[in-house]
């Protein structure tokens, strides 16, 4: 795992400028602790930073091939999982490997295929190449979007990196917010390709764009397509028992320290039931890490999303497999330090106002990367195999919307009542929510003679892997690399998802629960207890201490008079939410986070605010 950036000039010589290049390249030490590398010709440069987990000395970037027509140079950001394959194949076909690194399989990958190398990638991966025989710079993101890379275009060229600091940290790139960036951050629609600085964008999902002397051309090489499936149930429940454990194995491959996020919940527990036993094979001893606060489990109080704390099936999955876990116990005034706060959103470039949510995956990344280099997570099993609560509430499903904005919860709550009464009227959400959802639903493939019941269901599965799984993507993305951890999802293996999401709703719950396909398949490795356990959203703390000292920055902000935030949020909100009851996280709670989020957010980046 590795961060990557670039630039390519076609009217610049950019061997006059590689103190720019440094300087973009030094914005991704944070992905990549072990080694910096840059490469520079006349009209491309490319930079590199690098978390080592494969081949540890032979694996250094950029990477670069010879040919009789000019060089081909890779900067690469991930992991395939079915490098060895591929090595085993590009050898037979006369390639000569100097490493045993995967980046160099993808880089003699391209020199056979072009940009056709990323049908054959089984992983995540973001990565960029300079094509010296025809002066063209090649960027694919995997298939799920695992992997973040964002482009800029320019008078002459581009500026690219693993994450919009890489771009702003270019002379030529300005920070600039306009209304079009702030009405997605809080309609949270997960358009394809936003970003929330003005004219930069992210490579989508499954596509590779390509930059030329003639301009900027995408195509796109994966989609999620409806199939018809022909499995019977228990050939179904094989068939996932297979990809997941298949999948769970190869992702474990690496030469650095490994554990699984356990939470206690389904999806992480199949993924720790899978992956213990492998390792044990081999001798070794899975490392679990869970997330905990002060006092959770003594004082927990269940209500509509938490029915049970997560700590005594967390117990239970540690003792079925045995692995060595360890509980990351936080403070409420761990969370709300201001430093964790400027942490998660230098990390993420954004003020997306999560809260300790953001903050406490920071700490646990934090505390895991003490031991451990590559951590395995549950995340998106609910995407693939329907187990968000909203999937199964019928006034969800019928609603005219994203499912996860008619769903009642923190989500959902009027993430633009914080916001300036002026600015709340020009982004007109309702309008903007209303198009975005037409154009997702637009981009549904139904099978035909499919009933309205299925049609509707297939369309809810498809907003969700296309759309909100990218938010929680980057999220796990970016606040892990802030540490130098890399996190491997296994349930965004393409593979699976193509299965399941092919598989009708029928099936899926085909024993009244949610993720009824995961639940059955992986019930070999998993105690009675998280078989039967409702679903439970990430924790969240219910400490009143978090709350009061949210409040206390509130107010040191309201004592700013000038504050420039308060051209975005709403001071007379501000004022009131104060002095408001904040016993339970909800909506007043989560609208402070937010604003302190913009506070910090414009502080350290100083953007230029055009709404």
């Amino acid at each position: 795992m590795c961060g990557l950036t670039g630039w390519v000039a076609y009217d610049t010589d950019l061997t006059e400028h590689p103190d720019v290049v440094d300087a973009m390249t030094a914005t991704m030490a944070c992905r990549g602790p072990d080694e910096s590398g840059t490469w520079i010709g006349p009209h491309a440069a490319l930079g590199h930073r690098r978390l080592a987990v494969i081949d540890l000395p032979g694996g250094a970037q950029p990477m670069r091939a010879h040919t009789p027509d000019g060089p081909v140079v890779l900067v690469y950001s991930g992991e395939t999982y079915n490098f060895t394959e591929l090595r085993d194949e590009l050898r037979r076909k006369g390639h000569h490997f100097g490493t045993a690194s995967d980046t160099e399989v993808v880089l003699r990958g391209y020199l056979e295929w072009g940009d056709g190398v990323a049908d054959h990638l089984l992983g995540m991966f973001a990565l960029a190449l300079w094509d010296g025989r025809t002066d063209e710079l090649v960027m694919i993101r995997d298939r799920l979007g695992v992997k973040p890379i964002v482009y800029y275009p320019t008078r002459d060229g581009v500026l690219f990196g693993s994450e919009p600091k890489a771009v702003l940290a270019h002379p030529r790139a300005r920070a600039v917010v306009d209304t079009a960036g702030l009405r997605e951050l809080t309609a949270l629609t997960m358009a394809p390709g936003w970003t929330l600085w003005k004219d930069m964008r992210e490579v989508e999902p499954g596509t590779v764009v390509t930059v030329g002397r003639g301009g900027i051309r995408t195509r796109t090489y994966w989609r999620l397509e409806a199939r018809p499936h022909t499995d019977d149930l228990e050939t179904t429940l094989a068939t996932v028992r297979e990809l997941m454990t298949d999948i769970v194995h190869r992702q474990l491959v690496a030469d650095v320290p490994r554990c699984v996020l356990l939470s206690g919940g389904l999806d992480s527990s199949a993924v720790t039931g899978l992956a213990a036993p492998h390792l044990a094979g081999a001798g070794e001893r899975l490392r679990t890490f869970s997330v905990d606060f002060v006092g959770r489990e003594e004082s927990f109080r269940a209500d509509r999303n938490w029915a049970a704390a997560d700590t005594p099936f967390i117990r239970d999955v540690v003792d079925r497999v045995g692995s060595d876990h360890r509980f990351i116990t936080l403070k409420a005034s761990e969370m709300t330090d201001p430093a964790v706060r400027r942490a998660v959103i230098a990390a993420r470039d954004i003020p997306v106002g999560l809260g300790e949510q953001d903050s406490s995956l920071y700490l646990l990344f934090q505390a895991i990367r003490a031991t451990s280099t590559v951590a395995l997570s549950g995340e998106a099993a609910d995407e693939v195999f329907g187990g968000y609560r909203w999937f199964h509430d019928p006034a969800a499903v019928r609603a005219h919307t994203f499912p996860w904005l008619a769903f009642r919860s923190p989500m959902s709550t009027d993430r633009a009542s914080v916001l300036h009464p002026d600015l709340r009227e020009r982004l007109d959400l309702d309008a903007y929510v209303a198009d975005q959802y037409a154009t997702a639903l637009a981009a549904v493939d139904h099978l035909e003679g499919a009933d309205e019941s299925e049609r509707r269901m297939r369309a809810i599965s498809h907003l969700h892997l296309t759309r909100f799984v990218r938010m929680l993507l980057d999220r796990k993305d970016r606040v892990s690399m802030a540490v130098g951890l890399e996190v491997r999802v296994p349930f965004c293996d393409h593979r699976l998802v193509e299965y399941v999401y092919n598989a009708p709703w029928s099936l899926k719950t085909f024993d009244g629960r949610e993720k009824s396909l995961l639940r059955h398949a992986t019930a070999h490795v998993l105690p009675e207890s998280v078989r039967d356990r409702l679903k439970s959203p990430y924790p969240s703390t219910q400490d009143p201490g978090y709350a009061t000292a949210l409040q206390q920055q509130a107010r040191d902000v309201l004592g700013e008079r000038n504050h420039p935030v308060f051209t975005v949020v709403d001071r007379a909100w501000l004022a009131a939410a104060v002095d408001r009851d904040l016993t339970m996280p909800g909506g007043t709670r989560r609208g402070i986070d937010r604003v302190l989020d913009f506070a910090h957010w414009i502080d350290l980046y100083r953007p230029e605010l055009t709404p």
